[in-house]
């Protein structure tokens, strides 16, 4: 089985495939890909078989490019997992704190370690372009004075070692991710016993006073629990959006009476995948 992540092996979409879809899936083999475009041109190919990717982080907010891929494209969430960040200084094993002179790592980790760096000023903080590629760089390079931010499996993924474990300023990090695979393609995995609760969906109104809210309250009257809403502008047209909402339902006949209340009020309506809900 055939997963792509964005970023290389060791990072923390290819530990949320694995907790997602390891203890399932014991052939589970893991697609890293430079960025989430290649990652979704894989998974409408056929390349490969799903693509695990983030899509909001407790701390850093939602990923804006990952809710216009899932409307752009006849793909679906077919699961979504929670994954708490862990942060850790990584090096090439036998190197100690004193010889570190650099740290380098995806700039969204550096910015969740701020406490940990702003106490060392002796270390000079660079951007890189992903949290496992920078271990695997430094590993790579044979760097003695360089450490990488990087969760604990690109540590064994790469053989290096944890030098100082735990750097995350806020203990409450976590990433919530999507299992996303072709809407033409049957389920991967069978669906949760306790059967779905969650629904995410995406929907276009006209630009006029009052819209929005009526979009709402038709939702509230189906019955539905909104979780989240997020809103992305329309490329073309300037100060018009389209909004991402996630509810939770008690039934699926109050989440086919949610679609069918916006589909009657709005000029486009998405279902983007109904699913488990991930509890942290």
């Amino acid at each position: 089985m055939r997963i792509a992540i964005q970023g290389e092996a060791g990072s923390n979409s290819h530990m949320a495939t694995v907790g997602m879809l390891g203890n399932e899936i014991p052939n589970l083999s893991i697609v890293p890909c430079n960025v989430s475009a290649e990652v979704m041109a894989r998974v409408m190919a056929g390349e490969v078989d799903a693509a695990v990717l983030p899509i909001e982080n407790s701390l850093h907010g939602s990923v804006a490019e990952h809710y216009d891929l899932l409307l752009e494209l006849e793909v679906r969430i077919e699961r979504e997992s929670l994954l708490r960040i862990r942060h850790n200084l990584i090096t090439a094993p036998g190197v100690s704190i004193e010889q570190v002179k650099r740290v380098i790592s995806h700039p969204v980790a550096l910015s969740q370690c701020r406490k940990f760096l702003a106490a060392r000023p002796e270390f000079e903080v660079m951007p890189f372009y992903d949290t496992a590629g920078a271990v695997k760089h430094l590993m790579a390079e044979g760097l003695k004075d360089t450490a990488g931010v990087a969760p604990e499996l690109a540590a064994r993924e790469y053989g290096a070692q944890i030098l100082v474990a735990g750097i995350e300023d806020n203990a409450q990090n976590f990433t919530r991710f999507h299992l996303i695979r072709r809407t033409e393609d049957p389920l991967l995995l069978p669906a949760a016993p306790e059967g779905n609760n969650k629904m995410s969906l995406a929907f276009a109104i006209e630009h006029r006073p009052g819209t929005l809210v009526a979009a709402l309250e038709r939702l509230a009257r189906a019955g539905v629990n909104l979780t989240k809403i997020e809103s992305r502008p329309v490329p073309g047209s300037p100060w018009e959006y389209v909004f991402y909402v996630d509810v939770r339902f008690d039934s699926p006949r109050k989440a086919e009476e949610a679609v069918a209340a916006l589909m009657e009020h709005c000029r486009m309506v998405k279902v983007l995948g109904q699913y488990r809900a991930a509890e942290a």
